[in-house]
């Protein structure tokens, strides 16, 4: 009887010490695909990135061994909760200035890493280690590689113009000759026989913002170039 219960407490250990390796190799993973957010700056680094996985792999083992006692129970109701908890924080991380979006890719990183900490709490280790590998090269790849690096950017153009005939045209026009797209323009006179413009622009790829601007204030009637 000893024997039995020494053998049923070994077999136990062993079970409990393989679900915690699951849940720290999760957050090592985690902390892998963070290391890269931060390296770049990112809003979300190593500390998110290994505590969304960690947290993410702890819930999928709660989920598949917490209820064995429950009969007929769903093992997937509980983790399910992860990929739409994780979206709130995903929506933290996103925001918004001067009418640009920020930190998309960084949200979305972190969905992904979630998706990694599962993978690895539920016993699939080979899908959670290459999912966490072709993340790390997936934005390495997108950055170094000039290719796959060439997006364009959104920004706005705020100014202000002396009030004259054909001065918002002739702006306009001298941005699409320096090769900024105009998407949009809002205008609103002043008392002081002002003009206040914004425009609403797309950047090529690599784009020199300093020199446009410098340009742009050098220019008869500009009061005021900014951002």
């Amino acid at each position: 009887m000893g024997m039995r219960i020494e053998m049923w407490n070994t077999a136990f250990l062993l079970s409990q010490t393989e679900l915690l390796v699951r849940i720290g190799l999760a957050g090592v993973l985690g902390w892998v695909i963070g290391n890269e957010r931060r390296n770049r700056n990112k809003s979300a680094g190593t500390r998110t990135h290994a505590i969304v996985a960690l947290g993410a792999a702890l819930v999928m083992v709660v989920s598949k061994y917490g209820f064995w006692d429950v009969p007929d129970y769903d093992a997937a109701r509980v983790a399910a909760q992860v990929v739409s908890g994780v979206s709130f924080l995903g929506a933290g991380i996103i925001f918004v200035r001067n009418n640009l979006v920020n930190g998309l890719t960084t949200a979305a990183g972190v969905w992904a890493t979630a998706g990694v900490g599962l993978a690895v709490g539920s016993g699939l280790y080979l899908i959670g280690i290459a999912a966490a590998v072709m993340l790390v090269l997936m934005q390495i790849m997108t950055h170094q590689i000039a290719y796959l690096a060439r997006e364009s950017s959104h920004g706005v153009i705020r100014m202000t113009l002396v009030q004259e005939s054909g001065a918002v045209k002739r702006m306009q026009a001298f941005l699409e000759k320096a090769g900024v797209a105009v998407s949009s323009v809002k205008i609103q006179k002043t008392k002081k026989e002002e003009v206040k413009l914004e425009f609403e622009v797309i950047y090529p790829y690599g784009y020199e913002k300093a020199a446009l601007f410098s340009d742009l204030a050098e220019m008869g009637g500009v009061v005021m170039v900014g951002e």
